[in-house]
C-alpha cells in the first residue's frame, strides 16, 4: 500500500462524515478493492436520480421529497449546457447554485451530470446556437449516407465547445463548492450512437483507413480484446470484423476523456461515464445496441483512450439475473471502481444493492425517484419508493462502517434467482446456506417474485452481521468442525444509530431453532455469534 493510501485510510477512520471539511472527494484501491472518499472517510452513495427535466427550481421540491422518502444519502442530478451557456461564451450557472444551496440544506451530497454533446446518443441537449449551426457542429453519417440522430466525435469544433463549457462548469464548481457537496461528476450521459455502428462520413473514412493508434496496440489491450500481439495497420486489419464498433469506441472514448481532462484541470473531482449496456451473455452485433459506449466488449478500449475518466459504470435495466449479477462482475474489475449510477426504479432491482456491496460497490442508484410532473401523491411515490427505501433506511445510520467493509471485502451477498434455489456461501469456517421466502414454523413458502437478499458482513471467524429480507438462513460448520453440532452463542436483533448496533431483543426459541433467523418483508439486521462442539 502506498504511503498516499496509509494517509487517505488514517484521515478515513479519524473524521467524521461532516459538511465542511477541505479534503476533496477521491477514489483509493487496494488489492482490487475500491472506496470513495469523502471528507476523508470512505462513502457508500445511497442514491436516487432525477428524472431528465427536473432539474429546474420549480421542479426540485417534488424531487427533494423524493430523496427523503427513500432516505437516500446522494442526488444524481442533471445539469444542462443548453441552459449553462444559452448564449455562446455567456454562463449562467444559477441552476449549480440552486442545487448546492438546496442540497446542503437537505444534508445531501450530489452527483452532477453534465448533460452535453450526449444524452443517450443524442445531441440534444447542445445550446441551440450549436444546433443552429449543424454544419459546424454535425451529427454521424450512415453506412448508406443516411443522416443519424447523433453526434460525431470527430468534430474538433464540438469538442472545443463542450471543454470550454465543462472547464468552466468545473472553474466555477471548484469555487462555489468548498463544502465539496458535489463528490462526482458525470461526464456526458450514455455517449454512443443508434442507428449506425460508427461515423461513416468521408472524415471519419479516411481516419478508419489509416493506422491503429498505438495505444491500442500494447499487448495488454490487445490480449485483453483478444487479438493477436505484432499486428499492425488499420482498424479493419487489425480489429476484423469488430473494427467498426472500435473505432466508434476509441473516437468517443477519446473525445470523453479530453472532456473530463479538462475538466479536471480546474477542478479534479472524481469522473466517471455512464454505460447503456449490450447483453453480456450473447456478444451481440453492436447494430443491437448503442455502439461506441464503454460496454463490457470495449473496456479496454475506453481504458485506453480515456484516462482521465475514474470508472465506467453500468446503468441496469436489463431483466433476468443471471445479465444482471454478470454485469456487475464484468465492471467490478481492479482498474474500475463499481458503482451503478442507474438502475430502473422497479421491485426486482432493489435487491442488487447487496451484490454491488459484496463486490466492494461504492454506490447504487434508481433512476426516475421524483413524480416528474405526474401529480403522484406523497402516498404513491412512497409506495414505488419502498423497496428502495427500506434497504436504504436500514444502511443509512451504518453507510461508514458498511462502506468500510465493503472496502476490506468482508461483505458477501446472495440475492434470490427467478429459479428460487438456496445459495451457499462459503465464511471460512462456516457456510451459510440461504432459501428464500417466508418462513412459518419450519416451512418455507416461495416468494412470488424473485425479491429475496440476504447480506453477510463477517466481523470475525465466528461472528456475522446479517441483513436481508424474504429469506432465511442457517449455517454448517467447515474444516476441522466439519459435520459437528453448532449452535448460536447469540442472536441479537437490532439497528443501527450513529455507526453503534444497538440491539432490540435477542433471538431465541421460534425465532432460531429452525435452523436460524428468518427475513420477513422488513428489512431486518441480526448480529449473530456461533459456535461448534
Amino acid at each position: 500500500m502506498t504511503k498516499a493510501i496509509f494517509f487517505c485510510l488514517a484521515l478515513a477512520f479519524s473524521f467524521g462524515n461532516v459538511f465542511g471539511q477541505t479534503a476533496i472527494p477521491k477514489i483509493i484501491e487496494k488489492d482490487g478493492h475500491h472506496a470513495l472518499l469523502v471528507d476523508g472517510k470512505p462513502f457508500l452513495m445511497l442514491g436516487g436520480q432525477a428524472h431528465n427535466s427536473s432539474a429546474w427550481p420549480g421542479m426540485m421540491p417534488k424531487v427533494w421529497q423524493a430523496v427523503k422518502l427513500m432516505h437516500a444519502n446522494t442526488l444524481e442530478v442533471p445539469i444542462y449546457w443548453e441552459q449553462i451557456e444559452g448564449q455562446r461564451g455567456k454562463f449562467d450557472f444559477s441552476i449549480v447554485d440552486t442545487l448546492l444551496t438546496q442540497a446542503r440544506q437537505h444534508k445531501v451530497r450530489l452527483v452532477l451530470l453534465w448533460f452535453a454533446t450526449w444524452k443517450n446518443g443524442s445531441n440534444h441537449y447542445m445550446p441551440e446556437w450549436m444546433k443552429l449551426e449543424a454544419a459546424k457542429y454535425p451529427n454521424i453519417t450512415g453506412k448508406n449516407a443516411q443522416p443519424i440522430d447523433s453526434p460525431s466525435p470527430h468534430i474538433k469544433a464540438t469538442l472545443d465547445a463542450d471543454i470550454n463549457a465543462f472547464s468552466a462548469v468545473m472553474r466555477y464548481l471548484k469555487k462555489a463548492d468548498s463544502q465539496h457537496t458535489v463528490i462526482m461528476m458525470q461526464v456526458e450521459n450514455e455517449a454512443g450512437s443508434w442507428g449506425s455502428v460508427r461515423d461513416y462520413s468521408a472524415m471519419a473514412q479516411k481516419l478508419f483507413e489509416e493506422p491503429v493508434p498505438a495505444e491500442l496496440l500494447r499487448p495488454d489491450v490487445l490480449k485483453a480484446l483478444n487479438v493477436t500481439a505484432g499486428v499492425e495497420g488499420t482498424w479493419a486489419k487489425v480489429f476484423g470484423d469488430r473494427a467498426d464498433e472500435y473505432f466508434q469506441a476509441w473516437s468517443i472514448g477519446r473525445f470523453v476523456g479530453q472532456v473530463a481532462a479538462a475538466g479536471k484541470k480546474e477542478y479534479p473531482l472524481p469522473m466517471y461515464v455512464n454505460v447503456a449496456l449490450r447483453d453480456p451473455l450473447t456478444n451481440p452485433s453492436a447494430n443491437h445496441y448503442e455502439s461506441g459506449g464503454p460496454t463490457d466488449n470495449v473496456i479496454p478500449i475506453w481504458k485506453a483512450a480515456a484516462p482521465a475518466i475514474d470508472l465506467l459504470a453500468p446503468d441496469i435495466y436489463l431483466s433476468g439475473s443471471e445479465r444482471i449479477l454478470k454485469v456487475i462482475e464484468l465492471y467490478d474489475r481492479a482498474d474500475n471502481a463499481l458503482f451503478v449510477p442507474e438502475a430502473a426504479l422497479s421491485p426486482d432491482k432493489a435487491r442488487y444493492l447487496y451484490d454491488v456491496i459484496a463486490h466492494g460497490g461504492i454506490g447504487f442508484s434508481p433512476f426516475g425517484i421524483d413524480d416528474n410532473g405526474s401529480g403522484a401523491t406523497e402516498t404513491e411515490l412512497k409506495e414505488e419508493l419502498a423497496p428502495f427505501a427500506q434497504d436504504y433506511e436500514v444502511l443509512l445510520p451504518m453507510m461508514p462502517e458498511m462502506a468500510k467493509w465493503a472496502f476490506e471485502g468482508k461483505v458477501k451477498a446472495a440475492v434470490e434467482r427467478e429459479d428460487h434455489a438456496d445459495q451457499t456461501i462459503d465464511l471460512g469456517a462456516w457456510q451459510a446456506v440461504v432459501s428464500f421466502g417466508t418462513r412459518k414454523g419450519g416451512d418455507n413458502f416461495q416468494n412470488n417474485a424473485p425479491t429475496g437478499k440476504m447480506m453477510i458482513v463477517q466481523l470475525g471467524e465466528n461472528q456475522f452481521i446479517l441483513i436481508g429480507s424474504l429469506c432465511h438462513i442457517t449455517f454448517h460448520p467447515l474444516g476441522k468442525n466439519a459435520g459437528k453440532a453448532w449452535q448460536f452463542l447469540k442472536a441479537d436483533e437490532g439497528s443501527y444509530h450513529n455507526g453503534t448496533f444497538k440491539p432490540l431483543r435477542i433471538l431465541n426459541g421460534d425465532e432460531t431453532d429452525w435452523g436460524g433467523p428468518a427475513f420477513g418483508k422488513k428489512t431486518t439486521i441480526v448480529k449473530v455469534s456461533l459456535t461448534s462442539r
